[in-house]
């Protein structure tokens, strides 16, 4: 098998509802799609969703490297995908999303030469997950009345953003708790917004409301502070912005500074450095989610595909598909109440457009 042409183009979904984090407020998601054809077989398929504030890269800059590595990929064996992707890193360079663009069409291409869904050739540990879903900052009244609906769409475990104001977010838990109930999971995402103290004494406001962990409560330009959270509170601490890479995963590790790590395929660079990620966290005892951007159900099914393989990840944050208008590949996963299932076609499922 030789790749024989490699196609990319970008497509701009709007928010069903936009929302808001501590740091911006976003209504709309721009994921390059890239298709790469093989000389006999399907063709293998590949999602970018590019952030400026969280990879650095646009669709624009994304567009511009695949197109630039094209030459590379030509005649290429698809099959000998380590060999392919080392060629391609130095090209790549600053440049995650693209690259994890290129892992999922290979291990799409893999899939499909073999006949059998990514999820199962990559180990198959479970078949469903369950996932959580996110609440942007919203006033306390708007976020209980968006925590009553998730719930009663079927979704039990709720991940609230906050980090703009630690006295409000610690109403809007309670009041959210008090809302839904005690069976339903509480996750809180602070998004780098509170020093140390605000952290402290968020958890300490919410005790009560028994939320199940503090997503990256510190700016991750100054990983040390979350070892000082983590060592201060008695839920665990996770690491978002502050993981970009393997090496990043090595260095949190080492240091002991939190209890779990956020895995998403778009900062890391694709499925081959999420698995290796996620063997440090392991080796570590480290727990881990696999997350999400704003971005196509063909990117949600490559990250699940990891979370299914992996006895290690425990969680899955992969709701970024949900709110997308227009997204070519809806329906490459499936959500019955909550719980994310991937689909039985062979790679990740989906055949194009």
């Amino acid at each position: 098998m030789r790749l024989v042409r490699a196609e990319a183009w970008a497509v701009s979904m709007p928010l069903a509802e936009p929302y808001t984090i501590a740091a911006a407020s976003y209504d709309r998601a721009d994921n390059v799609f890239l298709r790469l054809v093989p000389d006999k077989g399907a063709p293998g398929y590949g999602c970018a969703a590019p952030d400026p504030d969280v990879t650095g890269e646009t669709a624009a800059g994304v567009l511009a490297a695949l197109g630039a590595v094209e030459p590379l990929l030509a005649r290429a064996d698809p099959l000998a995908r380590n060999r392919l992707l080392a060629r391609l890193k130095p090209a790549l360079a600053g440049r995650p999303s693209a690259r994890a663009a290129v892992d999922m069409a290979l291990h799409d291409l893999l899939g499909k030469a073999a006949g059998l869904p990514l999820w199962r050739l990559l180990g198959g540990y479970r078949a469903r997950m369950r996932t959580s879903v996110t609440i942007g900052i919203l006033p306390e009244a708007e976020t209980v009345e968006r925590a009553r609906a998730r719930v009663a769409e079927g979704f039990r475990c709720l991940k609230l953003k906050g980090g703009r104001d630690p006295g409000e977010d610690v109403e809007r838990v309670r009041a959210v708790r008090a809302a839904i109930g005690p069976r339903i999971e509480l996750r809180f995402d602070a998004n780098q917004g509170y020093t140390v103290e605000q952290a402290v004494a968020f958890v300490e406001g919410t005790r009560a409301a028994r939320v199940e962990l503090l997503e990256q409560p510190t700016p991750s330009g100054e990983p040390a502070l979350l070892g000082r959270v983590s060592r201060a509170v008695a839920i665990p601490v996770m690491a978002d912005e502050s993981l970009l890479s393997l090496r990043d995963a090595f260095r949190l590790a080492r240091r002991d500074l939190v209890d779990m790590v956020n895995v998403k395929l778009m900062k890391v660079g694709g499925l081959t450095d999420a698995l290796a990620t996620d063997s440090v966290a392991r080796a570590a005892g480290l727990e881990v989610m696999v997350g999400c951007m704003d971005e196509s159900a063909l990117a949600i099914a490559a990250g699940l595909a990891f979370a299914l393989a992996r006895p290690n990840v425990a969680y899955a944050d992969l709701d970024g598909h949900l709110d997308l208008i227009g997204d070519p590949a809806a329906g490459a996963v499936t959500l019955h109440g909550g719980v994310l299932v991937p689909s039985p076609k062979a790679g990740l499922g989906w055949e194009g457009e």
